[in-house]
């Protein structure tokens, strides 16, 4: 009978490959619960990409890596560190990106954006016609190219509510993280979108992502893992005893401390 043996350790083998298989379900699950969220008007404006296996994982860390060192605010910069080793510790990642809220703003005159209650805070800093906006300048001076229309934006919200809902009656641990989806976005995952988030997944018996300790970036466990093995190979050689003739149960100190019992 076939079986299917599922288990979180060692990484990447067969047992623990199968258990994020499980997780690559609930990510396709989390997704449903995002594109069936309440949206203004009742208009979609949320797109959602799956990023699986360690390839593309290492890909996104290493990118969160970059940009804590050479773009985010000094500030950011340990918290970005910190959620890259939790992207290589995820099975998956959800992105949820927001494509309304750049390009086509709902036009109720909320004011919720920052400028006067008649949309003219947006329209007076974008390129349109007849209020279809430009958008194919893609360039970027800021993390996030504004203005943003925050009914949009705020469709978002619900959409990783609604996906996070997903996780939780599945069992499944979940991080939204906006670092994630700024690495993800510039990457093109969720292309269409200036607003990403990152939703980590993880399924273990620890949830990865909470009681994190000083120095994660350095102190995760797969830089602990890493150096047990180096410490295990190099005490191998201490002794230098070959162990075909070597019995330290039979030498003369192992001798006397039975006589001493």
């Amino acid at each position: 009978m076939p079986r299917i043996h599922i288990n979180e350790w060692p990484l990447y083998a067969p047992s623990d490959q199968a258990k994020k298989d499980n997780v690559l379900m609930v990510a396709k699950l989390m997704v449903n619960g995002a594109l069936t969220a309440p949206f203004t008007g009742g208009v979609n404006g949320v797109e959602a990409e799956i990023a699986y296996g360690q390839a593309e994982l290492e890909k996104i860390a290493r990118d969160m890596e970059r940009l804590a060192h050479q773009d985010v605010p000094k500030k950011l910069k340990k918290p970005f560190l910190y959620e890259a080793a939790m992207v290589r510790e995820s099975d998956a990642v959800v992105f949820l990106g927001n494509f309304r809220a750049r390009n086509t703003p709902m036009d109720a005159g909320c004011g919720l954006c920052g400028g006067e209650p008649d949309c003219s805070f947006f329209y007076e800093r974008v390129s349109h016609m007849n209020g279809v906006v430009d958008h194919t300048d893609r360039s970027r001076k800021t993390a996030i190219a504004g203005p943003l229309c925050m009914l949009r934006a705020h469709d978002l919200g619900y959409a990783i509510g609604s996906a996070l809902w997903i996780a939780s009656t599945h069992f499944v641990d979940a991080k939204p993280c906006y670092s994630v989806g700024l690495a993800g976005r510039n990457q093109d995952f969720c292309m269409n979108s200036e607003v990403v988030v990152g939703i980590l997944l993880a399924v273990a018996a620890k949830n990865p992502y909470a009681d994190i300790p000083p120095e994660y970036h350095l102190t995760n466990m797969t830089n602990q893992v890493d150096s047990l093995r180096k410490i295990a190979v190099i005490t191998r050689q201490m002794p230098n005893h070959p162990y075909m003739v070597f019995d330290p149960t039979k030498g003369p100190g192992a001798k006397n401390k039975r006589e001493e019992e």
